[in-house]
């Protein structure tokens, strides 16, 4: 049996490539990304430390932070087509001005 501690290191270095590539990289694609990675890293978590409770509110839980995500993806990409058939950029320093 796997210790509940492999888990949530497992969960803590994919949660640190989430943040490293939300805060390094400048395209809007790998920003996404990397938010996704942190949502799926926190479920790793919580469906480990349901498992080792043995309480099923952290398994039920990770299906709404799914259906978050899944929706957050959609609206992300989205906003993302939108701005690219306006100004045919996907790098954050290429977007100065917003305008209505």
């Amino acid at each position: 049996m796997v210790p509940l501690s492999w888990y949530i290191g497992l969960s803590t270095v994919i949660f640190m490539i989430g943040v490293v590539g939300f805060l390094i990289r400048r395209n809007i694609i790998v920003m996404l990304m990397s938010i996704e990675l942190m949502l799926n890293s926190v479920n790793i978590s919580l469906v480990a430390f349901s498992h080792y409770l043995q309480d099923l509110r952290g398994q039920i839980l990770v299906f709404f932070i799914i259906t978050v995500a899944a929706s957050e993806t959609a609206i992300g990409l989205a906003i993302l087509v939108a701005l690219y058939k306006n100004k045919e950029a996907v790098h954050t320093n290429e977007i100065t001005e917003m305008k209505g």
